[in-house]
């Protein structure tokens, strides 16, 4: 229909042209016409062009799926209840304060002849009070802010090494709040099971405190790591909202379905609230020490023993270990005779660890499929290849495998013709 009535307008007349001076006019306002009619024809068809979009396959199956997005987006909003609304009004005032902050230092700044430093100019995006802001709005922006400390490679310097004062640097708690929640998730006084107990925290992060303490009978020194009050219900109002805004944004942008965004903010979320159970902690524990003494490597690494009787969802008991980071080679060489030794010793402890933890927690299925898929790569096998990896849930399910695997195929051939 839009390309009909583009050959009936290119049709139409165009104006004579006379040579006669009283002519002129009469062409100004001919090829006035022509413009208008120009753009008007432009307009059309972009108006057909948009017609189409918005009639495409992809434009449908966006309105097939709005009721589940909408769904979704409710009963995310009803799991997460008040604490929403708690959590904007906290994000409002830290904004704020830090708001505060920055205008005050700028005021500082004008008043002096030195022109606005690049910090000032950057407002709140700025390192510092960027890094401020996450410090006030709690842990999960605490959490964040470890996560750019640690990925040089994805974000700028300067945001990196501020954000190094994101780890173990989080406010500590009052210590009464501390004694309070031991008292109800032990269940008894505190004096009968600990007989003392460090008023001042060892480290506070942004989850959890830890405090030392000795246990009353055995007299052995311990340390307890106390889950922060509210920090469940943060967590779960902060990732409800970054789970939603990616849910959103995958709705208004199909293309990025392909980078798993909702999925991937499925599995931090998932991952963070695991870490606010202390059952589960204590589990992976035991699960290393176990790994230690099967595998005979008692003598090159250990872990804390955990004290079931003292440790809860919220409280977590554990013998006290002494020692030195291992990112302090002169303390390290003031107890060992070669710290690279030891540094490469605890290195192979943790990954082949590590590698256990995945093989015993992969099914025999999938671990099948990916023996079939590095295989594949050696013997180049690009229909086993993408069965391997339709196989193992890279892919969609119905996806066509040969198609899949031809494209397999120009990837490779590209990366070997380099």
């Amino acid at each position: 229909m839009a390309v009909s009535a583009i050959r009936v307008a290119s049709c139409g007349r165009l104006p004579l042209l006379h040579h006669s001076q009283s002519s002129a006019s009469t062409w100004s306002l001919r090829s006035k016409k022509l413009n208008y009619r120009s753009k008007g024809l432009t307009l059309f068809a972009q108006y057909s062009q948009a017609q189409e979009r918005f009639s495409s396959s992809r434009f449908q199956d966006s309105i097939q799926n709005l009721p589940k997005l909408v769904e979704d987006i409710v009963q995310t909003s009803i799991n997460t209840g008040p604490r929403g609304a708690i959590r904007l009004a906290q994000g409002v005032q830290a904004v704020i304060g830090v708001g505060g902050e920055w205008l005050s230092d700028v005021s500082r700044s004008t008043n002096s002849s030195a022109s606005l430093p690049t910090q000032l100019q950057l407002g709140l995006l700025s390192p510092v009070y960027l890094r401020k802001l996450f410090e006030r709005m709690g842990a999960t922006y605490i959490k964040l802010g470890q996560f750019i400390a640690s990925a040089p490679t994805l974000f700028p310097k300067e945001y990196v090494e501020e954000f190094q004062k994101c780890f173990d640097k989080a406010p500590a708690i009052p210590f009464q709040e501390i004694q309070a929640i031991l008292r109800e998730e032990l269940g008894r006084p505190i004096d009968t099971v600990f007989e003392y107990v460090d008023p001042t925290p060892l480290a506070s992060a942004s989850i959890a405190q830890v405090h030392s303490a000795r246990l009353r009978g055995s007299q052995e020194d311990v340390v307890i790591k106390v889950l922060k009050p509210g920090i469940e219900d943060i967590l779960v109002a902060d990732m409800n909202f970054v789970y939603i805004v990616s849910r959103i944004l995958e709705f208004l942008n199909p293309e990025l379905t392909r980078t798993s965004l909702v999925g991937i903010v499925k599995d931090i979320r998932e991952s963070m609230l695991e870490e606010v159970d202390f059952y589960k902690e204590a589990a992976n524990i035991e699960s290393f020490r176990r790994y230690l003494e099967e595998m005979g490597l008692t003598r090159q690494a250990t872990a804390p023993r955990v004290y079931q009787y003292c440790s809860t969802k919220r409280v977590l008991t554990m013998e006290r270990l002494y020692g030195v980071p291992l990112t302090d080679l002169d303390s390290i060489s003031s107890l060992v005779p070669s710290p690279e030794t030891s540094l490469i010793t605890a290195l192979n402890v943790w990954f082949g660890s590590l590698l256990a933890w995945i093989v015993g927690r992969i099914s025999p299925r999938t671990w099948a499929a990916m023996e079939v898929f590095l295989t594949s790569i050696a013997t180049q096998e690009y229909e086993s290849m993408a069965s391997a990896l339709i196989e193992m849930g890279a892919t969609n399910k119905d996806v066509d495998t040969r198609a899949f695997a031809k494209d397999l195929e120009k990837i490779f051939s590209s990366i070997q013709a380099r």
